[in-house]
């Protein structure tokens, strides 16, 4: 592998950490006033920043770390899809149809606007958050495993 993609690849690992860490920190903040029936403005903001940073690292890892990963292996990626399942294959996610889901909650995130329909998505986000976190850790240690 050439450096270029060494420097590429360290270089987005250290923003796809910086990202789970935002997240971890909105998603503790939410979980602890999860199941409302009325949000204050201030709790509503939390949960749509915790939806937007769900909705970039969900981005970071499949649209830059599942393809940079997928190149540095050589490959076939074509599709978001073929990431996903590629990903799957190498262990960096536990299920393929998981990530589909993120990926079209991360498209859902950023289309929706009526409030009924973003507090079911803000409960979908907490509900998927565990497993963006964990594709973050395996996506850790496979580089350190093989690169």
């Amino acid at each position: 592998m050439n450096q270029k993609k060494f420097d590429l690849l360290r270089d987005e690992v250290a923003l796809m950490d910086k990202a789970a860490n935002h997240l971890r920190f909105s998603l503790q903040r939410c979980v602890e006033i999860q199941g409302k029936n009325n949000y204050s403005p201030e709790e509503l903001e939390r949960f749509e920043s915790l939806a937007g940073r769900f909705a970039r690292l969900s981005d970071l890892v499949i649209q830059k770390m599942f393809r940079l990963i997928d190149q540095i292996d050589l490959e076939n990626q074509e599709t978001v899809r073929d990431r996903i399942n590629n990903a799957e294959k190498k262990g960096l996610i536990k299920n393929s149809e998981t990530f589909v889901e993120i990926r079209e909650l991360r498209n859902s995130i950023a289309h929706e606007y009526t409030e009924q329909a973003m507090r079911k998505i803000f409960n979908t986000v907490i509900t998927y958050c565990p497993d963006l976190l964990d594709a973050v850790e395996r996506i850790q240690y496979y580089i350190r495993r093989y690169y």
